[in-house]
């Protein structure tokens, strides 16, 4: 019996691990915390093997924010995260599991270039969200020893059922859109099925360091949007013959060319980065998991 805590109650991804774990009821224990108060302090982490950590500010709009902000993000991104994991150590929790991203490496994307991350690139957050991961990565990394295992997670977007984000806006844009722009783009993503049975596999395998996890295979915007309507039974046309379009959109200043970099810009994990060798994690292909998050079977 593995007796988990999710610090962070009501996340998706909390509440997803959640509901996946109580598939092996004999196998797993589970309880969450809530962390929006100081009462966390008092809980007792004595029980526990693994702390999984949700806890945090997602991504939002990062282009106008206030000092007190930004700060805001560090105080729970970082140094909450520190200080959970401090106490997860002290009351002899072998595993910590944190949930970084993606973002660490910069969120910079374009249509006309293609941004491959390998094992060799430097982390280069872009912005406050980004840091505020990066260091409690940094954080982290430095509670490691041989009592105490440390797993940190850098997912691409992620995406299922009732997921918040990129992802329902273009869900939205392909049940309402007649048409879309056919564009040859790649994105790594993850659906929310495959990271549940990811961390499983972390949990089991009381496994520590940093992963990539993503789906087997890479995703262009238009062939989701494409899915995703067929998935509702509507018919969308996805034209051919506009890339120049999408390209000189996306020299556009401001919010245009953000956007359009944004919808149809490239960027993905090496496949080797996301190998593991102990399971198959990716247990939903593509098409599958669209028709799961769109229909909710």
């Amino acid at each position: 019996m593995k007796r988990v805590l999710i610090t962070g109650a009501n996340s998706y991804i909390g509440v997803s691990v959640e509901q996946w774990l109580k598939q092996w009821e004999n196998e797993y224990e589970v309880d969450t915390l809530d962390m929006q108060s100081a009462e966390w302090k008092k809980y007792d982490f004595f029980k526990y093997d693994c702390v999984f950590h949700v806890a945090g500010i997602a991504h939002a709009d990062v282009g106008n924010v206030s000092e007190e902000t930004k700060q805001l993000y560090y105080k729970v991104n970082t140094e909450l995260t520190e200080m959970v994991a401090k106490k997860a150590k002290n009351t002899g929790v072998k595993q910590f599991i944190f949930m970084s991203s993606i973002i660490v490496y910069g969120d910079n994307q374009s249509v006309r270039k293609k941004r491959i991350i390998t094992r060799d690139t430097p982390l280069s957050p872009a912005n406050f969200y980004g840091d505020s991961k990066a260091k409690a990565e940094e954080r982290l990394q430095n509670l490691i020893d041989e009592r105490f295992k440390v797993v940190i997670l850098r997912p691409p977007m992620i995406y299922g059922k009732n997921s918040k984000g990129n992802y329902p806006v273009l869900a939205k844009m392909a049940r309402k859109l007649p048409i879309f722009p056919r564009f040859s783009n790649e994105r790594s993503m993850l659906h929310i099925d495959n990271l549940c049975e990811f961390i499983k596999f972390m949990i089991d395998n009381e496994e520590s360091g940093v992963f990539m996890p993503q789906n087997r295979e890479y995703v262009s915007t238009s062939e989701m949007v494409d899915v995703i309507a067929k998935a509702h039974e509507k018919k969308i046309v996805i034209l051919s013959g506009f890339g120049w379009l999408v390209k000189l959109l996306s020299f556009a200043p401001g919010k245009v060319g953000k956007l359009v970099n944004k919808a149809f810009g490239n960027l993905i994990y090496d496949k080797e980065l996301s190998e593991y060798d102990k399971g198959n994690y990716q247990i939903r292909e593509f098409e599958e998991s669209i028709l799961l998050t769109e229909r909710g079977k």
